[in-house]
Formats: C-alpha cells, sequence, structure tokens
C-alpha cells in the first residue's frame, strides 16, 4: 500500500509540473518529509535526482524544437555546477546526517519555498506579459544579459540553494531569467531553465549518492509516478486556468515554506 502511495505521490507532482512548469522539489521535497516521513536529507538527495530524470526529457523535447538557447544554459552552468559541487562537499565533510546539518536543510528548504511561492505568484500576474515569440535577427541580442558577470552569480546561488535543498530551480529560476533576459520569449527562458536544470540536479543528485543520502527503490517509485503524470499534464495545459492554478500553489508552497521554517 505504501508503495502505490510513493507512485501516486510522483503522479500527482508530474501532473503538477507538467501543468505549470513549477518544479518537482518545491513540491515532492515537502511531500515526503510531512507525508511520509523522510528524513529531511533523504528526501532533498533522492528529490535531486528524480528532477533530473524527469527534467531530462523535457530538455530533449525542448532541444529538438530548437528553444534551448544554450549560451544562456551556459553561463548558468558555469556559476551553478562549482557552487554545487563546493556545497557537496561541505555537506561531505560535516555529514548530511549531523542534526546541525538537518536544520539547516529544513531551514533553507522553507526559505527556497517561500521564494519559489513569490516567484510562482510573480509568474501568475506578470508571465502573460512576457514575449512569447521573436524576430531571428533580434534573438541574438535578446540572449546577452544585462551584465555578463549576472548569469554566473545568479547560478551559483541558485546551486548551492539547491544542492541544499532540492528546490528553486524551477520558479526561482525562471524568474531569474525573466529578470537577466527581459527580451528573451518566455518558451526560451522555460528551455533554458529545464536544461541547465538538469546537469545541476545531475551532479547535485550524484554527490548526494556518495554520501548515501538517496534512496533508490523510492526514486524508481517516484519515476513510475512521475513520468506519466507530466506526459498528463502536458496535455491538459491548454485547458486549465493557468493563474488560478499558480495563484493556489503559490499559497500551498509559503505555508509549507513557513511550516519547515517553524520545525
Amino acid at each position: 500500500m505504501h508503495d502505490f502511495a510513493f507512485v501516486f505521490a510522483g503522479f500527482f507532482v508530474g501532473l503538477i509540473v507538467g501543468l505549470t512548469g513549477v518544479g518537482g522539489g518545491s513540491l515532492m521535497t515537502p511531500l515526503l518529509i510531512f507525508g511520509f516521513g523522510i528524513k529531511p536529507y533523504l528526501a532533498i538527495g533522492t528529490d535531486l535526482l528524480f528532477a533530473a530524470f524527469t527534467k531530462f526529457g523535457g530538455t530533449v523535447a525542448t532541444a529538438r524544437a530548437k528553444l534551448v538557447d544554450w549560451r544562456v544554459v551556459g553561463l548558468l552552468s558555469l556559476g551553478s555546477i562549482p557552487a554545487a559541487l563546493i556545497t557537496i562537499w561541505v555537506l561531505h565533510t560535516v555529514g548530511p546526517a549531523h542534526p546541525d546539518v538537518q536544520h539547516v536543510m529544513t531551514t533553507t528548504l522553507g526559505v527556497a519555498l517561500i521564494l519559489t511561492a513569490l516567484a510562482t505568484l510573480f509568474k501568475a500576474i506578470r508571465g502573460k506579459s512576457v514575449p512569447r515569440s521573436i524576430a531571428p535577427d533580434a534573438l541574438a541580442s535578446a540572449s546577452k544579459p544585462r551584465h555578463w558577470a549576472l548569469p554566473i552569480l545568479f547560478g551559483a546561488a541558485i546551486g548551492t540553494l539547491v544542492s541544499i535543498s532540492s528546490v528553486g530551480a524551477g520558479a526561482i529560476g525562471v524568474t531569474v531569467l525573466m529578470l537577466l533576459y527581459p527580451a528573451l520569449p518566455l518558451p526560451r527562458i522555460v528551455a533554458a531553465d529545464i536544461a541547465y536544470a538538469v546537469p545541476l540536479t545531475l551532479v547535485a543528485g550524484l554527490g548526494h549518492a556518495s554520501i548515501g543520502s538517496v534512496d533508490w527503490p523510492l526514486l524508481l517509485k517516484l519515476l513510475a509516478g512521475s513520468l506519466p503524470g507530466i506526459w498528463l499534464g502536458s496535455r491538459l495545459v491548454e485547458k486549465t486556468p493557468d493563474r488560478v492554478i499558480r495563484s493556489l500553489l503559490s499559497v500551498l508552497l509559503a505555508y509549507a515554506g513557513i511550516k519547515l521554517i517553524a520545525i
């Protein structure tokens, strides 16, 4: 019965990700901690690989559609991957199951969820004003950031946040990209966010696996549910009121964030 519950949880999160684009970590990690009593370090480590495998499929699809701006992905990865490796090294040195580390993880996760809630609300309110297409000759200038160092710095911040909490590469990443690349069309922003999240979550997830922070049987159960969930959500996305779903999600994420900080 417990196995079915994990598969259903994966399906539910996959469905929401498919409908809204909100990162699975912001939903899956608190669900594992509060709903199933999984230790925070195991929930975070397992969810990172869960995100890497699910977003890989999205990257393949967007790359085939030639929506991924690899220059944007490269600049973000230049900051996020080294930051993830340093964070994992610190966790390995201290020990992921140490009470102080657990407290840092839950507090960081809580803050990340509140930031994700604000980012989700921001996208619900302002998302429609972001351009969805652009002339080919204007694409090169649109893919240049306000300053070349900003994507690297923001990438490093997100890489650290994701490695500690498994949250940040989704809604926060999209919001950062909207601010750094205001002229870039929304489909390209989403595609870049999905693409750079794959190596980041894979590196962070494998790092957590190396220190024993991944539950492999649990990961397989979650993926068994999430993959069909994402498939269904991506096909229902045009028929659902985007702003209403995102607004409700922002309230849910803010509640979970406050609850985690209060632990």
